[in-house]
């Protein structure tokens, strides 16, 4: 008799794996999504906060007022009305390549002058004048003396001018006398440059920039004066203004 040999079915594999161990490999995968959320939640918190960042730094577009049509004789006879002014800046002079900068406070009315210079925190230079007398702290050449005592007078308070014909030309109102230019923006009523003739053909130049608001009163922040080889920078950080009515005697924004 034949007798088939026995035939045996093929065996299907069964994991030997251990509950422990797949649980650890859960665990694995878990870690390994969590790691992956948090990664991504700190990415789109770093680029939020750039964009913020950036937002705030960007400069921001200054809404310069439009006084067009404005008579500019009422502009300067209300400015004029202005007794002395108190402002802090930073200045930079330069003379050629050599620069100095510091910080500076400054009193002025259309007769005197009080000048403090200062540099990192000390003060370096002073300079006064009333009744037409100068004095300072060193001593100061001549020319310094002009473009910072007829330079910062005739700079910030420009509308002292005497005198004076009006021009209209180009968006502008060209104030002139017999030794003082000055050019006026028919929009913002600000200065944009003005040149004093002084003695031997010499030229005191100046430049305005940056105009900004206190409370609605408008205001050139950045100066420049010019002569000969020197040249004077001013970034005005806080400027003032005392009426000359003896009724109000409040220190009032400009």
């Amino acid at each position: 008799m034949h007798l088939k040999p026995l035939e045996y079915g093929k065996k299907t594999a069964v994991s030997c794996q251990s509950p422990q161990a797949t649980r650890r490999g859960e665990l694995s995968a878990i870690s390994k999504i969590t790691k992956r959320i948090f990664y991504s939640a700190g990415l789109l918190l770093f680029c939020s906060s750039a964009l913020v960042l950036l937002a705030s730094c960007s400069t921001k577009r200054v809404e310069l007022p439009n006084y067009e049509g404005s008579d500019i004789k009422k502009t300067i006879a209300e400015r004029s009305d202005i007794k002395s002014v108190a402002a802090t800046f930073y200045v930079e002079f330069e003379k050629d390549d050599s620069i100095i900068t510091g910080d500076a406070a400054l009193e002025l009315t259309d007769e005197t002058l009080d000048l403090r210079i200062y540099s990192l925190g000390f003060l370096v230079a002073e300079l006064t004048e009333a009744n037409g007398i100068i004095k300072s702290e060193p001593e100061l050449s001549r020319n310094k003396k002009i473009i910072l005592v007829d330079g910062l007078r005739n700079s910030i308070l420009w509308w002292m001018i005497k005198d004076y014909t009006i021009e209209e030309q180009n968006g502008i109102y060209q104030l002139r006398n017999s030794w003082q230019s000055i050019a006026i923006d028919k929009k913002t009523m600000l200065p944009t440059h003005q040149t004093i003739e002084l003695d031997n053909g010499r030229e005191l130049r100046i430049f305005y920039e940056g105009p900004v608001s206190n409370e609605n009163f408008w205001y050139p922040s950045k100066i420049k004066i010019e002569l000969s080889r020197y040249t004077v920078k001013l970034q005005i950080k806080t400027i003032s203004f005392l009426p000359r009515s003896a009724r109000d005697q409040r220190q009032l924004p400009l």
